[in-house]
């Protein structure tokens, strides 16, 4: 088996199963998918590796799914999540028919903890630290949300906030130059499994290239090995995937959300 081979194993048996979603406020079950309800009414659908034998396709599961959702007035959004090695012939034009609309494809990277370490010393002016106060969380979120050029969504920062409060161990970073918030991410621990997510993590595009990404990156990987992970998983766009495959990470396969939005 190779190494690439043997990491996505180990993801379709270790991340995805209720270690995928720790902060669900409720999960129902229908056939073989897990539907998820977060807060800030956000809806989220994922499901264990298809391989084309089982009795029920994927396909099929679409707008039952969708429905339960609908159902239920206090939900907004819901997010599809569908993984580029599943097999599930039909399921883009099946999304799209019931008003899915696909996101930008991103790549599941997964590699050693280790590797993402850095010896390098922190660009000049540069300060790391996490933070937990809800101004911070609020702070964090506008500045992302302008990395990503998005518009901002305060839902975001109270559903990171709800996160904090439950003590699941979660770790929000930020970098700073100058007073000035300019980069973040957060590490997430999926507790049961040799695995630690790093997510969210950008920096604005001004200060891009300075080994600000690269310092986020090692002090969340020092983190997690300080707490006994293994291994490191991100769905990564294609500004970090370059970065993360120079620090030994491999890229397993793809992921691309689907985003159906209430009317």
């Amino acid at each position: 088996m190779t190494q690439t081979a043997e990491y996505l194993d180990l993801y379709d048996q270790q991340l995805r199963t209720d270690a995928e979603t720790p902060s669900a406020l409720h999960v129902e079950t229908l056939s073989t998918l897990r539907l998820v309800t977060f807060s800030g009414g956000q809806g989220f659908i994922t499901y264990p590796h298809f391989d084309g034998t089982e009795a029920t396709p994927l396909v099929a599961l679409v707008g039952p799914a969708l429905e339960y959702f609908k159902a239920q007035p206090q939900i907004t959004s819901v997010e599809f999540k569908t993984r580029g090695h599943d097999v599930a012939p039909g399921l883009d034009e099946q999304l799209k028919a019931h008003g899915f609309t696909a996101q930008e494809p991103e790549s599941i990277m997964i590699g050693p903890m280790e590797s993402l370490v850095s010896s390098a010393p922190l660009p000049e002016g540069v300060e790391l630290r996490k933070i937990s106060s809800p101004g911070d969380v609020v702070a964090m979120s506008s500045m992302l949300f302008d990395a990503f050029e998005e518009p901002y969504d305060p839902r975001i920062a109270q559903s990171l906030s709800a996160r904090l409060a439950t003590n699941d161990g979660m770790e929000l970073w930020v970098a700073s130059l100058d007073g000035r918030m300019v980069g973040a991410g957060r590490l997430e621990p999926v507790r049961g499994t040799e695995f630690a997510g790093l997510w969210g993590g950008a920096v604005l595009k001004e200060f891009r290239g300075q080994g600000i990404y690269r310092a986020l990156t090692s002090a969340r990987a020092r983190s997690a090995l300080d707490s006994g992970y293994r291994y490191v998983h991100s769905d990564s766009t294609e500004y970090s995937r370059p970065i993360l495959e120079r620090n030994g990470m491999l890229k397993v396969s793809t992921t691309t959300p689907y985003e159906w939005t209430r009317p």
